[in-house]
């Protein structure tokens, strides 16, 4: 029987991160991973997906060209080289992952995990049944997506997006249903390989619970390049006739039917906390089967923790790794919690959003006096010079003493761009403080420094208003 400080059930981002603080912290590790090391994410989700994604815009780039002076032709995409490619990129990431493990001195076990009791588990391997006991277990388990009744995954026409990634060709008609983060990359993707998209939402908005002002930005950029957006709207079935399939669709204008040659369902991801007893060892849970812990990540059950997307929203990879290395220092007895103020996300789009902090709607409810401000791309040199003057950044401050609150942004990079609002937010800055910070020129961080200077009642290079 393996003997172990901590167990920790899952190797993602949530899991091996933990495993690695665990171990540099002295901690008799064992990681158990039912796949691969690197869980979804790395695997099957964010780097795969934006692998892909970054050839998309490089062929759009290239389509584009001609308005800057660069003609190409007969340019083309070798569907089995990038996947080719692709998997290369995760081979590599996976392997450093395991390195860093095992040179740490985690013990990485490859196997189907079951908790057995408060202090003991079995894993299923390849070569058989091995046991372990624990200390102190981490539940890193993640999640997996979810299906619709009548649209279950076939894994030829109707996939998730895991298979989506798999693809050997961009589809002709693409049919997307659910409009979220995961859906609205694949629809900019897919489009710029050549499919003709469809989507599918049964809110109102697409990316619900993003500012709307943001939202709009990208919904006119979709439509713009061909696709057709349906709002509060929802399958009704699906009829499948040989390669294809007839998606019947509920509109507010009626009832629609779409021919597509792949539906992709994004509709949102579940726990996976499988084999887990969680009942039997008296584990809460909220009422989706979410893993419930405190600010240390501990259970009501003491010496079993959880991190990442079993724990629930906002389903990050950044957020779990976080969330690992604060179990794992708290299970080493050092003063480590969940004290973060904001947790920044990104969505890679066309153009890109990314958040940190609060949005109007959100500090208005939360009772701040709000001094919102913006900053248009359009207006931003580096943006017009990179060909890419779609979007703005938002700032929203507590109109008492200047306090940023919370950014939006959509344009260009935004995804690298919301790493600065999130140290400022972290750090308590005040609009003033990012206006008075000098940005280098020409750079689309700029785009922040000018939206701070608007909100702090000075403006350079737009009129005050």
């Amino acid at each position: 029987m393996l003997e172990a400080d901590v167990a920790i059930i899952g190797g993602g981002p949530g899991g091996y991160v933990c495993g690695i603080r665990s171990a540099q912290l002295g901690l008799r590790t064992v990681v158990i991973e039912a796949d691969k090391l690197g869980g979804e994410c790395l695997n099957y989700g964010c780097i795969p997906s934006k692998s892909l994604i970054t050839v998309s815009k490089l062929v759009d780039k290239v389509k584009e060209a001609e308005s800057f002076g660069l003609k190409a032709t007969g340019v083309s995409v070798d569907f089995v080289q990038l996947q080719k490619w692709k998997s290369e990129i995760v081979s590599k990431l996976v392997g450093g992952v395991e390195g860093l493990l095992r040179g740490y001195h985690a013990t990485v076990v490859f196997g189907m995990a079951t908790v057995v009791s408060k202090d003991r588990l079995e894993v299923a391997t390849s070569q058989g049944k091995e046991e372990i006991s624990f200390k102190k277990l981490v539940i890193a388990t993640g999640t997996r997506t979810s299906a619709l009744p009548g649209l279950e995954f076939d894994g030829d026409l109707v996939i998730s997006s895991k298979e989506g990634l798999e693809l050997m060709g961009a589809p002709n008609q693409l049919v997307i249903v659910g409009g979220g983060a995961i859906g609205l990359e694949f629809a900019s993707m897919f489009q710029k390989l050549g499919s003709r998209v469809s989507i599918i939402e049964i809110m109102d908005q697409l990316l619900p619970g993003t500012d709307p002002e943001i939202v709009r930005v990208v919904q006119r950029k979709l439509e713009a390049r061909g696709a057709k957006v349906h709002l509060k709207s929802k399958v009704i079935h699906i009829v499948k006739k040989g390669s294809e399939a007839e998606v019947e669709v509920e509109t507010p204008g009626g009832r629609a039917t779409i021919t597509a040659d792949k539906v992709l369902v994004s509709v949102g991801r579940k726990p996976r906390t499988e084999n887990l007893n969680l009942a039997a060892l008296g584990v809460r849970t909220d009422p989706r089967g979410y893993v419930i812990t405190n600010e240390r990540m501990e259970t009501n059950v003491p010496g079993i923790f959880a991190i990442g997307d079993v724990r629930g929203p906002p389903l990050l990879a950044h957020k779990a790794s976080k969330e690992g290395i604060v179990a794992a220092e708290c299970i080493a007895g050092l003063p480590s919690a969940a004290d973060w103020k904001v947790v920044p996300d990104a969505v890679f789009c066309d153009p890109e959003v990314a958040s940190a902090g609060l949005s109007e709607a959100k500090a208005i409810e939360g009772g701040y006096k709000v001094k919102r401000s913006r900053f248009q791309f359009a207006a931003l040199g580096r943006a017009l010079s990179a060909g890419e003057p779609e979007g703005f950044v938002k700032v929203v401050a507590n109109e008492d003493g200047g306090l940023v609150l919370g950014v939006q942004i959509v344009g260009p990079e935004a995804s690298n761009l919301i790493s600065e609002v999130a140290l400022a937010i972290e750090m308590g800055a005040t609009v003033e403080d990012i206006a008075m910070t000098i940005h280098p020129h020409p750079t689309l961080p700029e785009a922040i420094m000018e939206a701070s200077e608007s909100a702090a009642g000075h403006p350079v290079h737009q009129l005050r208003t």
